[in-house]
């Protein structure tokens, strides 16, 4: 879907039941029927070409054995890609982490598209989001799938890890090596994750089929990975968004968050900080000129 400025896209926006707000509460992840637009996913669709088509520097393939299917990734890209700027800031997904939250305020952390292309048997090992970046407070993550998904391509979701109150070692995607030995860094303690690989059926493990339109929400505490053996059948482009509430704050991690660190540094921000400045845009509420 090709866009002029004056363009309008409806932001087609439905009430979140109680019943789901309830489930992400609990369980940590949800899907949302229907969460977006044919229009929003084509604009999506768009946006993913542009992207991959010209890379950041900070985008990355992985490959087994350094040949064959790959699992490329990209983040930090809203802002050079317009169709990414356009959804973040006029489709309802700022309103539904604002109902997920019960936040007065959402802020835009992260933007990540992921490319796994048919067969590809690299994956994302077992992790949670809150321990990879410097971040802390309510957030969210928000997981669009631009093609129709089978549960058993996609990823699985351990329930209910998120009020486990635990904190987990980053993973390395690139050979699923931990960043660095478990313990006691700036006042938190990291353990090593559980081995879920190794006895999947001892965890409350779910996942889910979701048809275009849908999404999934999870908790950003809430740990997630792929099983190994389960490669998908056609190739997969997903658009992912991190987003925080009014209490996010910047919260310096391990040395192993450094390179996203650098990212923000280079706009002033600091330990400590509020995420909500130029470059972590406000999405909600939506002032008059973002509603269309």
């Amino acid at each position: 879907m090709r866009f002029r400025e004056n363009d309008s896209v409806q932001a087609n926006s439905q009430s979140l039941s109680p019943s789901l707000i309830e489930a992400f509460v609990q369980d940590g992840v949800v899907r949302i029927p229907q969460a977006f637009s044919p229009d929003w996913i084509e604009l999506l669709r768009d946006g993913f070409s542009n992207a991959v088509a010209n890379p950041s520097p900070r985008h990355s393939i992985r490959q087994i054995g350094g040949n064959g299917p790959a699992y490329r990734e990209d983040y930090w890209v809203w802002s050079q890609v317009p169709e990414f700027e356009r959804f973040l800031r006029h489709s309802p997904v700022g309103e539904y982490a604002a109902d997920m939250l019960e936040a007065e305020r959402i802020n835009l952390v992260m933007d990540n598209w992921f490319y796994r292309e048919a067969n590809c048997q690299a994956r994302a090992p077992w992790h949670h989001d809150i321990s990879y970046f410097d971040f802390s407070g309510r957030m969210c993550v928000f997981w669009i799938p631009l093609e129709a998904s089978k549960r058993a391509e996609g990823i699985e979701f351990v329930r209910g890890s998120h009020r486990w109150n635990k904190l987990f070692m980053r993973v390395y995607f690139d050979g699923h090596e931990i960043a660095g030995d478990p313990g006691w860094l700036n006042g938190e303690c990291y353990e090593n994750p559980p081995a879920i690989d190794d006895d999947p059926d001892q965890y409350d493990l779910v996942s889910f089929d979701l048809e275009l339109g849908d999404c999934l929400c999870f908790d950003i505490r809430t740990l997630h990975g792929s099983l190994p053996g389960r490669a998908p059948m056609s190739s997969q482009r997903r658009f992912t968004v991190r987003l925080a509430a009014e209490d996010g704050r910047i919260c310096y991690r391990g040395d192993w968050a450094a390179a996203e660190r650098a990212e923000f540094e280079k706009y002033g921000h600091q330990h400590g900080d509020a995420i909500d400045s130029d470059f972590f845009p406000r999405l909600w509420p939506k002032c008059e000129s973002d509603r269309y």
